[in-house]
């Protein structure tokens, strides 16, 4: 009796030990499935919409919280799965309250950073920086302005691929579909400070690049024609035509840069019709493939010098003969307020701006415009409500002002100008590199 009680015992323990075998492997087949659900479920635009629906049923004081928070930090995971394509934008901007265009220097506000908070506000991008193929054409300095800036990424679109069957057959746009299209120029105008402004918008090829693909950058420089000698100056400017080693003419990065030899395609000095005080504003235009840091800055503080008179017009070629001066004289670059970066020229990029855009884009400039020509009139009733000047002296004075401004922001005085070639000079390019290496 007893051996069987023992053996009935032994059938019932083995077989409750295989059930629990059996149902141990089944809840981890249960959790590895929950896991797969959970994982694929995380990633659905439903989803994250009923999670946000089940947050805000604490009433409509946190429904009105969390709208209010939206915008600021919208998930560009959910944005990635919209249609998109990648475009180019040409960007102006008034660049005097700006740490430069890009944000990488973490000083704020930047161009850049201001952009790329009217592309989360309006919900055009569809992933991070890295993810939306982000390039921009130039880095323009604090305080510089542009007119035809070019940055090109990825932005959300409207328009879906269809295929044969009628079905969305994938998330890319192709370049020659517009028509329906977003309009890029009237949605960012919208909510961007009003010292920046999107001109236009192109649809482009993915392997387009804004800073490589560009095939010449074109700049200019507004000054006051004061007594400056401008067939002089202009003599000297059409000396930087060609390819030349402009490391004499530049902020050397001797880290990052190792070619200094740069091509100018077009170099003139015109006048314009706008007047103050009996001066004349005119612009002196630089175009070339790329430039160095601070190039242009450094080239005009020298065609100032000429124009002066207080260096000749031969200095330029002594400059750019770096066998004969290998290390930069040291002397101020012009200052970056009156700098503009005009145009960047592509290749069968054409942008576009819809009539409604363009015209709204119009009002807003002249009447930006109007508002700086009415700051110009009270800093002028200013001047005139200084103490009065000697008879004939005020045109003088205001042509001194207007020189001194240009040059260095009056740090250098014409009684005291020391020519460039008997100036202590910078360190080489190979000076520095040779400080960098023993360095290491």
């Amino acid at each position: 009796m007893s051996n069987s009680t023992s053996e009935c015992g032994s059938d019932i323990g083995g077989s409750l030990i295989s059930q629990l075998q059996a149902l141990q492997n089944r809840v981890q087949e249960l959790e590895s499935e929950n896991a797969k659900l959970s994982s694929r479920l995380s990633k659905c635009f439903c989803h994250k919409g009923m999670e946000s629906r089940r947050k805000n049923t604490g009433g409509d004081k946190t429904r009105k919280k969390k709208t209010t928070e939206r915008n600021p930090g919208y998930n560009l995971t959910i944005m990635s799965h919209h249609p998109k394509r990648y475009v180019a934008l040409k960007v102006m901007y008034f660049g005097q309250r700006f740490y430069g265009f890009a944000s990488e220097a973490q000083m704020d506000p930047t161009v850049e950073s201001e952009i790329f908070k009217a592309l989360e506000k309006t919900r055009l991008l569809v992933g991070d920086r890295k993810e939306s193929q982000y390039s921009r054409c130039g880095r323009t300095d604090k305080g510089v302005s542009s007119v035809g800036q070019v940055i090109s990424l990825f932005l959300r679109s409207n328009l879906k691929e269809i295929d044969a069957n009628n079905k969305i057959s994938g998330e890319l746009i192709p370049e020659m579909q517009i028509e329906g299209e977003i309009d890029y120029v009237r949605v960012l105008n919208r909510v961007l400070p009003s010292d920046i402004r999107i001109l236009g918008w192109s649809p482009v090829s993915i392997d387009f690049s804004a800073r490589f693909s560009c095939l010449s950058r074109e700049y200019k420089y507004f000054f006051w024609r004061g007594n400056l000698n401008l067939p002089a100056m202009e003599n000297a400017g059409k000396k930087f035509i060609g390819e030349h080693d402009f490391r004499n003419f530049c902020k050397m990065d001797a880290a990052n840069v190792h070619n200094y030899r740069r091509r100018i395609t077009q170099f003139e000095i015109s006048s314009s019709n706008m007047r103050f005080e009996g001066d004349q504003l005119c612009a002196i235009k630089v175009k070339g493939s790329a430039f160095l840091w601070h190039q242009v800055r450094c080239m005009v503080a020298v065609l100032f010098m000429i124009g002066q008179g207080l260096e000749s017009v031969e200095v330029i070629d002594v400059l750019l003969d770096i066998e004969k001066t290998p290390r930069k004289p040291q002397y101020a670059m012009a200052p970056e307020i009156p700098l503009v970066l005009q145009s960047c020229e592509f290749e069968d990029v054409k942008f576009i701006c819809s009539s409604d855009s363009g015209q709204a884009l119009r009002i807003h400039l002249e009447n930006e415009g109007r508002a700086y020509q009415l700051q110009s009139a009270i800093f002028q009733e200013a001047a005139l409500s200084c103490l009065p000047l000697a008879n004939g002296a005020e045109t003088k004075f205001y042509h001194i002002i207007s020189i001194k401004s240009l040059l260095n922001d009056g740090t250098i005085k014409v009684a005291s100008h020391i020519p460039l070639l008997s100036r202590p000079t910078e360190p080489s390019y190979e000076e520095r590199r040779a400080k960098l290496d023993s360095k290491r």
